[in-house]
């Protein structure tokens, strides 16, 4: 089988994962590197033995990729994104999606237009807990999802936010621990809950002076299920203590993965160092298992990278799902339902009311 082309559009830190991830699947090839930055898109392209481009028209035009994965800042997603897809391009975006509303439904418009497929890095939707927990509620083992619970307890210091000009400004990161670390968990949320319909929420800067954004909010959830959810998410936690979802069920059970424990880790500085875990299991009959789940948890870690190995399943799943012509595990429909869960604790902080979440894209 002919691998797929692809080529990475932004060669900053992520960056670095995604060209990992691709090297180690037999059915892509990295073919080019795009970035505005002259001197970091030739020696990203010189490591990769790719050719470089500093024009994503060009690149488009000259090398023909097939797929494009974009890692730029968060604002400058959609006009990548879109300009991929008017060249029959497929395209995988870094979460989140996008910064805003507005240039999700471009993104998700150009793709309907141009018959190509959108899909956006969850990659902790693969964590064998996180896959566990979604087979025990599609197999009705805890009822009807009832309420859902995401926390996280984590640190950033001040070198992280001057390592990238971008970081830690509305304009250029379009906000703060909700737009850039929390768009895993509130993915896994909403899949294992379902879609949101009301939000009301509050964000704030606890001990980040030097940075414009969040570094901490809260919420509460009404979900179209009748479930209801709570959030804690929050950077402010030196050196960080964990990040958790957990679920409940109108049956009284419940299920839940620790996705990290500590501080969440950097792209491109730090890796996963401790396994993600099944932490909570109480399913009737089936509580003695939390012992077992966490054991395979563990020596699932110890086989793989955990940093790139996560990475490199979405990227396959959205690859497969070109050729099969289906849509990949996380759409690029699941990315707006994330922007648009965010953007209303934005909202309804600002407001200082409950916000209702349209859901028509």
């Amino acid at each position: 089988m002919t691998p797929i082309r692809v080529a990475l559009v932004g060669c900053g830190k992520v960056a670095g994962i995604h060209a990992a991830a691709l090297a180690s699947l037999p059915e892509a090839s990295l073919v080019a590197v795009c970035d505005i930055n002259l001197e970091r898109v030739f020696a990203f392209a010189s490591k990769n033995r790719v050719q470089p481009f500093t024009d994503l028209g060009k690149m488009l035009r000259e090398t023909r990729p097939e797929a494009v994965i974009i890692g730029t800042p968060h604002p400058l997603h959609a006009e990548a994104a879109v300009r991929a897809a008017e060249a029959g391009v497929h395209v995988l975006v870094e979460k989140p999606l996008a910064a805003n509303l507005a240039d999700c439904d471009a993104m998700l418009a150009a793709a309907r237009k141009n018959n190509v497929t959108l899909g956006v890095i969850s990659q902790r939707r693969f964590y064998e807990p996180v896959q566990r927990m979604k087979r025990a509620i599609d197999e009705g083992k805890i009822g009807k999802p009832s309420l859902g619970v995401f926390i996280q307890y984590s640190w950033r210091d001040a070198a992280y936010y001057t390592s990238d000009p971008w970081r830690g400004k509305w304009d250029t990161e379009g906000g703060g621990v909700l737009v850039n670390q929390s768009p895993h968990q509130l993915d896994i949320l909403l899949w294992l809950m379902g879609p949101a319909v009301e939000v009301s929420g509050y964000w704030a800067n606890l001990n980040h002076p030097t940075v414009e954004v969040d570094d901490t909010a809260v919420a509460s959830i009404r979900f179209a299920n009748g479930g209801v959810g709570s959030i804690v998410t929050s950077l402010s936690q030196k050196p960080g203590i964990y990040t958790k979802v957990h679920i409940h069920g109108a049956s009284g059970a419940s299920i839940g993965v620790e996705t990290d424990r500590g501080a969440t880790f950097i792209a491109g500085v730090s890796e996963i160092a401790e396994p993600p875990l099944t932490d909570l299991w109480t399913i009737p009959g089936e509580e003695s298992r939390l012992a077992a789940f966490q054991a395979e948890d563990r020596a699932s870690f110890a086989r793989v990278n955990a940093t790139t190995h996560y990475h490199a399943l979405q990227i396959r799943d959205f690859l497969q799902a070109i050729r099969e012509n289906r849509p990949p595990l996380v759409t690029g429909a699941d990315g707006r339902a994330v922007v648009e869960l965010f953007s209303a604790i934005y909202q309804s902080s600002r407001e200082r009311t409950a916000v209702t979440i349209g859901h028509c894209a």
